[in-house]
């Protein structure tokens, strides 16, 4: 690598220049920035309104979108903040008075509760392979609750003893035995004879069951139940969910306000898995197992020019001093060079990196790609940190400071690495 000192910053005009992405959200590969989602069909065949936390990740949300992108379904979105975030929006409490995500309005009727809108949305465009009520579907719903409530008994109860967290363990193992019997006895990866809305009913808490167990009590569910790894793995290859996958960093600190806590174990894996998520190295995680596409880099580079006034605004560091640090941060990312931002800068940077959030910013790798860009160029002039996240909120990712940012997809506002301290 080129010495620090040798390589200067690109400016903004040379880093737009290699901005080369080319994105349809409207009509292209699902993702978590479109207002709008057509799948090649007009606006006057739109009869659905999903909405979804602004911060694409709420699980009950995730089920739903899901559901609409494997059926191709027309439809609207409207984003909404969750509780932990911020206050909700008044129009939508007007429509939605318990506030309640996510919610769905189908030919102008209005309901809320996953399930409930998913049975609706059969109703109206017909079952995802099966239907939600049927006899091959609802034994693995229950399946899925089991699963559920033995992941919350270990990972919200604080740790009182030994004896009890290795209770917790078991119990959960357990649970997860009786799924990989499931998955086992199925020709293929997926909990039936092919992908259904089974499939969709699991995924949003088996991700977060991956993600949040690495991270506080050690255990890594992908790589130790092969049934699951396989299942993550047949997942992998559908656009429809790598659109909506979130990874590791997100997950976790996104989690304890989410389930009134979350409580680590303090075992030695648990500890290396915690800097492993929150300092890297990111690659490798068994948060995502297919190949890093070669858009990775520019994704990342897309995403911060098109938001980077309110990146650097609403940053702790001053905007001067983190405009060039930002732009050293985006010339690594770009260059693979090394390039030595302003003394000071370092908590600044890495206060970023901890707010980039998978997917409502960008794609999984491209997050990965720019927290070891900032993580890099931080280290090139020292070990500051910034803000800690908290715990009880996320106030730190709060919407509402954001202002309208216009665009052909219609999106409003992408909040990452907001500091809501900062006004």
């Amino acid at each position: 690598m080129t010495p620090a000192s040798s390589v200067r910053p690109l400016t903004w005009s040379e880093l737009e220049a290699l901005d080369t992405l080319q994105t349809d959200p409207v009509n292209g590969p699902t993702n978590a920035q479109a207002r709008l989602r057509l799948f090649g069909q007009t606006e006057a065949d739109v009869r659905v309104t999903l909405f979804r936390d602004n911060h694409g990740w709420c699980p009950y949300c995730q089920k739903v979108w899901l559901w609409l992108e494997e059926k191709q379904i027309p439809y609207r979105i409207e984003k909404v903040t969750m509780f932990c975030y911020g206050e909700k929006e008044a129009w939508f409490k007007k429509k939605v008075p318990s506030g309640m995500l996510p919610a769905l309005e189908l030919d102008g009727q209005l309901m809320t509760e996953s399930d409930d809108i998913l049975i609706a949305l059969e109703g109206a465009f017909g079952p995802l392979v099966v239907g939600m009520q049927t006899s091959q579907a609802m034994p693995l719903r229950q399946l899925e609750r089991l699963l559920f409530r033995a992941w919350c008994s270990w990972l919200c109860q604080p740790v009182r003893s030994a004896r009890q967290e290795q209770f917790n363990r078991e119990q959960f193992v357990t649970v997860v035995a009786q799924v990989e019997e499931v998955l086992a006895a199925t020709p293929g990866p997926y909990f039936l004879e092919r992908f259904s809305v089974v499939d969709l009913v699991f995924t949003p808490y088996v991700e977060r069951m991956n993600a949040s167990l690495f991270y506080y009590k050690g255990y890594s569910m992908r790589e130790e139940n092969p049934g699951f790894a396989a299942w993550f793995d047949a997942m992998e290859t559908r656009s429809t969910y790598r659109g909506t996958q979130s990874d590791f960093h997100t997950h976790v600190h996104d989690l304890p306000p989410q389930m009134g806590g979350c409580w680590e174990n303090g075992e030695p894996q648990a500890r290396e898995n915690q800097q492993r998520v929150d300092q890297g190295p990111w690659l490798g995680l068994p948060d995502v197992g297919y190949a890093e596409p070669e858009t990775s880099r520019v994704e990342a580079l897309h995403r911060v020019l098109k938001h980077r006034n309110n990146i650097i605004r609403v940053n702790p560091t001053a905007d001067q001093v983190f405009d060039q640090a930002l732009r050293c941060a985006l010339t690594t990312l770009m260059t693979g060079e090394a390039c030595e931002p302003p003394q000071g800068s370092d908590s600044g940077l890495r206060y970023l990196r901890d707010r980039v959030n998978v997917p409502r910013d960008m794609s999984i790798y491209a997050g990965k790609r720019l927290r070891m860009a900032l993580e890099e160029t931080a280290a090139l002039v020292g070990d500051g940190q910034g803000p800690a996240i908290p715990v009880r909120n996320r106030y730190d990712q709060n919407p509402a400071e954001f202002v309208t940012v216009g665009g052909t997809d219609g999106e409003k506002a992408l909040p990452f690495g907001l500091n809501w301290l900062k006004r």
